[in-house]
């Protein structure tokens, strides 16, 4: 049997984004969601949330939006309006080779945010981990703020087929979602067929509608609504039942 988590990230990310995880969640395959405790529409996906039993995690943000920490201590992660730099920005900056994150600076942001997520939810994240950026100093941040806290940390990088989750090793599924033709049900039986019976495999979706700020500030949108009607798919979930597939969350690990 292949025991499978199929994560929606980004919640808070906007209010449709937070409607389509909410869908994924009531209707759908998601079991575990994490959220980014910086953005507005926090509190606004986790009402949606409420009631529904969804394991949650924090997906540390440090690529949109304001910080949870104070501006001034963390000059390294913001631009010359006081905003998180860029995804692309971290892009750019890993394929020369740079890390403009200050480790220190990180480790401050990542824990303003954990502060933020249980002022949120009551509650530590069932698992931690962190949205969309590559940067060595952010991840040895999140490694620091973890055991600091006691902490689920997720160490999964776009890098690795496998990373760690609690000590233990974890497989991670292939992510085409930015790719033009992406097909969110082909991505996930080619993940299922690779799939390693031998750990838990991580399936990461960001599932989501489509509103004026997503489209403003992001570059995968209309993929995440094929995602949604993937997840919310009857036939998808007897599909994995006829695969001996355990649908499983972070909670279960």
């Amino acid at each position: 049997m292949i025991q499978l988590i199929i994560r929606a990230d980004d919640v808070g990310y906007s209010e449709a984004v937070n409607y389509g995880i909410a869908k994924s969640v009531k209707d759908g395959l998601i079991r575990s969601a994490g959220v980014m405790p910086n953005m507005p529409e926090a509190e606004h996906g986790l009402a949606l949330l409420k009631g529904t039993g969804v394991c949650l995690g924090q997906h540390t943000n440090v690529c949109l939006g304001k910080p949870c920490a104070s501006p001034d201590q963390i000059p390294s992660l913001l631009d010359e309006n006081g905003n998180f730099k860029s995804s692309k920005t971290y892009r750019e900056a890993w394929a020369r080779g740079e890390d403009f994150v200050v480790l220190d600076e990180a480790v401050l942001e990542i824990e303003a945010q954990y502060h933020r997520f249980v002022e949120l939810t009551g509650a530590d994240p069932a698992y931690f981990e962190a949205h969309a950026v590559m940067s060595h100093n952010l991840y040895e941040g999140l490694a620091i703020v973890a055991r600091r806290f006691g902490l689920r940390y997720c160490d999964m990088t776009p890098a690795s087929p496998t990373g760690m989750f609690a000590g233990r090793p974890i497989a991670c599924c292939p992510m085409d979602s930015m790719t033009p033709d992406y097909d969110p049900f082909e991505c996930l039986k080619k993940g299922v067929e690779n799939a390693r019976p031998d750990m838990p495999n991580v399936f990461v979706c960001h599932p989501g509608y489509l509103d004026a700020f997503l489209l403003r500030t992001s570059s995968l949108t209309v993929n995440r609504t094929r995602e949604v009607e993937m997840l919310c798919d009857p036939a998808v979930r007897q599909w994995l039942l006829s695969q001996d597939v355990e649908l499983i969350s972070y909670s279960d690990i």
